[in-house]
């Protein structure tokens, strides 16, 4: 009798327990929000892992995250501020160029880093299921630790420069937003299309350069002449380093049809890149143990 009633409890707890059925994306599918709320845990997991992953067994640590900035800061001061002498917009140009480089930062470290996050966590991604657009997300939220910190860095600057925001402080949390929709959209595109085609790897240090001279990071975009405005606005990170220096500094054209165009063409990037990813996430597992093309 106890084994019969211990057999019936197990087989009323097994059919108590829910059933998940796990189906291949369909093509073109958006963002499954609640997929990515149930998983909540690991994306915390993951993005806590590469932080610690960024600094472990490093000399000074997080010290880095103020290095980094500071050095380029000073470098283009250098080079640009005093030899060339590119304007600055009636700011100093330390102040300048720092406001410029709080977005850029995230965003260069980010191409990178997401790109090969799909080929780093090959093991986690061919043995368990998960919404694998979890992965390169991390990677942008763990590098926003590393924003914070040159955030305040750059307050304490503008402190040592009297310097005080203007009105426009108020739009700084649009173009934060911004930057990570920016950032998330290149990331999701570069990181699908790594999984198989392992050269695009290889193709990011150099597109990183070029899209840094593209960008008003050591110039303002009021040496762009004005016939052009709207086809530099097609770089979605014009609206981000714009909008910051706006906001921040107050210098710069604003709201304009350039920072308009450029703040589409990052939706755009967004979407198109969520959707290219979904789309291409069934094959992951097979591009990837196959080595890619």
């Amino acid at each position: 009798m106890g084994e019969r009633s211990n057999g019936t409890k197990a087989l009323n707890i097994t059919r108590n327990l829910p059933i998940y059925v796990i189906r291949p994306t369909k093509s073109w599918q958006f963002l499954d929000l609640s997929e990515l709320w149930t998983y909540r845990e690991l994306i915390y997991f993951l993005t806590w892992r590469d932080v610690k992953v960024r600094y472990k067994q490093t000399a000074v640590g997080i010290a880095w995250a103020v290095l980094q900035p500071v050095a380029m800061m000073v470098v283009f001061t250098l080079f640009f501020g005093r030899l060339a002498n590119v304007p600055s917009e009636g700011v100093p140009y330390p102040l300048f160029a720092f406001a410029a480089l709080l977005p850029w930062q995230l965003f260069s470290r980010t191409l990178s880093e997401s790109t090969n996050s799909l080929i780093t966590d090959q093991r986690l991604i061919t043995r368990v299921y998960f919404p694998r657009i979890i992965v390169p997300t991390a990677v942008t939220l763990a590098a926003m630790l590393d924003f914070f910190i040159a955030t305040v860095l750059f307050v304490v600057l503008m402190l040592i420069y009297g310097h005080t925001p203007g009105a426009e402080i108020i739009w700084l949390p649009f173009f934060v937003l911004l930057m990570l929709t920016t950032t998330l959209g290149v990331g999701y595109w570069l990181s699908a299309l790594n999984v198989e085609y392992r050269d695009v790897m290889y193709t990011v240090p150099f597109l990183t350069q070029l899209w840094l001279f593209l960008t008003p990071v050591v110039y303002p975009s009021s040496l762009v002449p004005e016939k052009w405005q709207i086809i530099y606005g097609l770089n979605p990170m014009v609206a981000v380093v714009e909008g910051f220096r706006w906001s921040l500094l107050g210098v710069g054209r604003g709201l304009s049809p350039m920072l308009a165009t450029s703040t589409l063409v990052s939706l755009a990037l967004f979407l198109t890149g969520i959707i290219w990813f979904r789309q291409r996430e069934r094959t992951f597992v097979d591009a990837i143990g196959s080595g890619g093309r």
